[in-house]
């Protein structure tokens, strides 16, 4: 499907989705305990919950804090917030400005690529690394923008606040060939595509480098594999690297 066909799809969707934030509420996934939300019409919110205390920083990168400046509760006339954290917090999506010195930042990545069909593909729990052969094994080929839910939906590690080294990541030569074949996002569902401790960051130079936003950090638990809508905005941060981002989908055929 075309980019103009993608928008179009995304147009028609936004009544939908606005009417189901409306009336979203906390549902329990039985299967997974993920704790994920309905929005209404089948729209299901896959963003990681932004909580210190239970949401994953990757390591080195900046803590989250959140405080009460004023909270009606103790007796002010008005509650009001001050949050802090990283670009790169919770679910997050990465700019080519993030690898790619003269890439784009993350108001200016188009609307787009964030918007439109997507494929969820299951990697097994014991596979770290989604090389050329482990994609490979699936079916991806057609897919405009491609998700991968790996072992960390399956351990539920975006919910936990324990950071984990071994989470599975996309080697460069994956990267390469989704690169290649058009894909115009690629999303994980952990802090990072590229695996921990890697001596060069070659798969975001790579997608980052064609210009194709990665979405991180999402919380796939109560997704299945198959074909999706998905809408994923992040906020619209002026001329920075990337940005915290709300995801949400909608299954559209197995």
């Amino acid at each position: 499907m075309g980019a103009a066909a993608d928008i179009g799809i995304g147009r028609n969707l936004t009544v939908a989705v606005a009417i189901g934030l409306l009336a979203c509420a906390p549902r329990e996934d039985g299967a997974s305990g993920a704790a994920s939300q309905e929005l209404g019409a089948g729209w299901v919110d896959v963003s990681a919950t932004l909580d210190p205390a239970k949401t994953p920083v990757y390591e080195g990168d900046a803590p989250m804090k959140f405080e009460f400046l004023r909270e009606i509760r103790k007796g002010d006339i008005v509650t009001l917030s001050a949050l802090s954290m990283g670009a790169h917090s919770g679910t997050h999506i990465d700019a080519p400005m993030h690898f790619v010195a003269d890439g784009a930042p993350i108001d200016q990545v188009a609307l787009d690529r964030l918007i439109g069909p997507a494929r969820v593909i299951d990697i097994s729990d014991s596979v770290r690394t989604i090389d050329a052969d482990e994609l490979n094994r699936h079916d991806w080929k057609s897919a405009k923008r491609v998700l991968f839910r790996t072992r960390s939906s399956l351990r539920g590690w975006m919910g936990s606040p324990e950071f984990h080294r071994d989470f599975a990541y996309i080697a460069p030569d994956a990267a390469q060939l989704l690169a290649d074949a058009g894909v115009v996002l690629v999303g994980v569902d952990y802090l990072s595509s590229e695996e921990f401790g890697a001596t060069a960051p070659r798969t975001h130079q790579i997608l980052l480098g064609r210009g194709i936003p990665i979405v991180e950090g999402l919380d796939l638990r109560p997704i299945e594999a198959g074909e999706y809508e998905m809408i994923v905005l992040p906020i619209k941060v002026a001329g920075h690297e990337g940005a915290p981002a709300r995801a949400i989908m909608r299954k559209t055929r197995d």
